[in-house]
């Protein structure tokens, strides 16, 4: 069975940075998509970032490139969620999620998904 755990959230200042890590057991990760998605108070999920099973193939999605950068350890099983010049609107409860075969922009398409870490920005 495939599990999936999340890292490295916390309280950070406007501008400051945080690595998110997501660690997959179970399965060997190279053969998995990864994406991140994020949670507000009050808002829809939304996508922010994923990686195919090369490592090569990356998408972030507008409110975030230039500043996150996803990535993959493919010998730790564990994908990275770097975020940089960090804003009080990437506050939200942010996901790791995977999947075999193709990565994917929706959600709904990960049937494997860690139980999310708290990301704070203040300002």
């Amino acid at each position: 069975q495939v599990q999936v755990e999340e890292s490295g959230g916390g309280l950070v200042q406007a501008g400051g940075s945080l690595r998110l890590s997501c660690v997959v057991s179970g399965r060997a990760l190279a053969s998995y998509s990864m994406a991140w998605f994020r949670q507000a108070p009050g808002k829809e999920r939304e996508f922010v970032a994923n990686i195919d099973g090369t490592g090569v193939h990356t998408v972030e999605a507008s409110s975030v490139e230039g500043r996150f950068t996803i990535s993959r350890d493919g010998a730790k099983n564990t994908a990275y969620l770097q975020m940089n010049s960090l804003k009080p609107e990437d506050t939200a409860v942010y996901y790791c999620t995977a999947k075999p075969g193709m990565k994917s922009g929706q959600f709904w398409a990960y049937p494997y998904r860690g139980r999310g870490t708290q990301v704070t920005v203040s300002s």
